[in-house]
């Protein structure tokens, strides 16, 4: 009898090993937790490196090819380490959530100006400051969190999904290119997305979460048989490579740390509303504020570090968020694989080399699937908060503020104010999101429409 009930008990592990997978804790084989993670760091990896190439453009004193391919490697390590502290947590530093970290977009127009007006050094001494009073500021986030209605990051987190729709139709024509939407691109990128959806359709039990994982494979073939993929410069740099230190020693002037510290603020305010997608999105339960808090801190502590190493702020990948929205695989040992080929990739150069040689078409066919993904993980908090009056007053009329003032260019009402205000809202759709939620969330009356 006892001997037919261990039998049966192996019988069941590999179910458990599969349940696990969808678990934030639970040993889950290193063969099969890899794929996952790898899938996460192809989401995100062009992304992580881009922000860097746009300001190192703008910097003054130039910066050349050699130091940015430091700074480029330098950006893979650290968002390796800044995500190992989000599932692993020193002390307070940490959420112990699947959180995939890397190189901020929110700040690359603040940056790039100060860089070539006041220089790289100056930049970095601006994101070192201003991450710390980020870090800060997220370890008293417990009081502060009560201030924050909870309407405020549901409608974030719609803002921060409508925001990536244009990343990922811009990487799906092909990236900013001069063949932009030619016919070969969108090839490449829808075919990347049908393979993506079909094996979603047809996949069965855990391997339906390799989608994404598939169709990037299938593309990047595709793209290599169609000669758009170069990979002659993959031992530039040699096969090991330490990170370099300081390669730039900051510089500090009040300016230029006030002007990065309010875009920390918003860039804390979409730290707040992927850890709220992750919670309910991932793991179907509201967000914690110890959870927030530790976000947070990362967001602000790794940023500093960051700039040690020469490199912009880092922060939460909203299209990770989607990702494991679409997935469910939330298992933290899965997603650290994923941690660790950022730092491999940051160790051995052609590791890097080979993951930034994807071209953008195979990212965007992959990549607009899941950004609808975090609209809708929005849409499912604000109906969590209740639609009332009051809240369906604040949602639509701070989307349809932000949507409207950051996408009509041609008639562009930002240009009127000054550039810092220019820098924080004039193509931020979360941030302009976050004021007008915020400010109404406390003007309108709570019982707005009852007689």
């Amino acid at each position: 009898m006892a001997k037919g009930k261990k039998k049966r008990r192996r019988a069941k592990n590999p179910n458990v090993v599969v349940e696990n997978i969808y678990q934030l804790d639970g040993r889950v084989p290193l063969g099969r937790a890899i794929p996952y993670g790898l899938q996460h760091v192809l989401a995100m990896f062009v992304a992580n490196l881009t922000p860097i190439t746009i300001i190192a453009a703008a910097a003054v004193p130039t910066i050349d090819g050699k130091q940015l391919g430091y700074l480029i490697q330098n950006a893979m390590f650290i968002a390796g380490i800044a995500t190992l502290l989000q599932l692993y947590p020193i002390w307070r530093i940490g959420s112990r959530l699947p959180i995939v970290m890397g190189v901020s977009f929110t700040f690359v127009t603040a940056l790039s100006t100060i860089a070539a007006n006041n220089g790289y050094p100056v930049m970095l001494g601006a994101v070192l400051a201003g991450g710390l009073l980020e870090g800060l500021l997220g370890l008293t986030v417990r009081r502060i969190s009560h201030f924050i209605k909870p309407i405020v990051p549901a409608v974030v987190v719609c803002g921060i999904g409508l925001s990536l729709f244009t990343v990922g139709v811009r990487s799906f024509g092909g990236g900013y290119t001069e063949d932009y939407g030619s016919p070969k691109n969108l090839v490449v990128a829808t075919f990347t997305l049908l393979v993506s959806l079909l094996w979603m359709a047809l996949a069965k039990g855990t391997y339906r979460s390799l989608a994404i994982l598939i169709g990037l494979i299938l593309g990047y073939i595709l793209s290599i048989c169609l000669g758009m993929v170069d990979l002659s410069g993959i031992m530039d740099g040699g096969f090991i490579s330490f990170p370099h230190f300081l390669i730039f020693v900051p510089e500090f002037k009040l300016g230029p740390i006030l002007s990065i510290f309010v875009i920390f603020l918003v860039s804390a305010t979409e730290t707040i509303g992927d850890t709220s997608a992750m919670a309910i999105g991932g793991l179907g339960r509201p967000v914690k504020d110890e959870e927030v808090s530790g976000s947070l801190v990362v967001d602000g502590f790794a940023s500093s570090l960051s700039s040690l190493f020469g490199c912009p702020p880092v922060t939460s990948f909203s299209q990770n968020v989607g990702l494991i929205a679409m997935t469910k695989v939330v298992n933290r040992f899965t997603i650290m694989t994923g941690a660790g080929i950022l730092v491999i990739a940051g160790l051995f150069p052609p590791v890097g080399h080979f993951f930034a040689s994807i071209p953008q078409p195979v990212l965007g066919g992959c990549t607009i699937l899941m950004f609808g993904q975090i609209l809708l993980a929005g849409m499912k908090m604000i109906a969590d908060c209740g639609f009332t009056q009051k809240n369906i007053t604040i949602a639509s009329l701070a989307l349809a503020l932000a949507v409207g003032t950051t996408a009509a260019s041609e008639a562009d009402i930002w240009n009127h104010f000054p550039n810092i205000v220019q820098d924080i809202f004039k193509t931020n759709v979360v941030a302009v999101v976050f004021v007008v939620a915020m400010l109404l969330s406390y003007i309108l009356p709570e019982k707005m429409g009852e007689n």
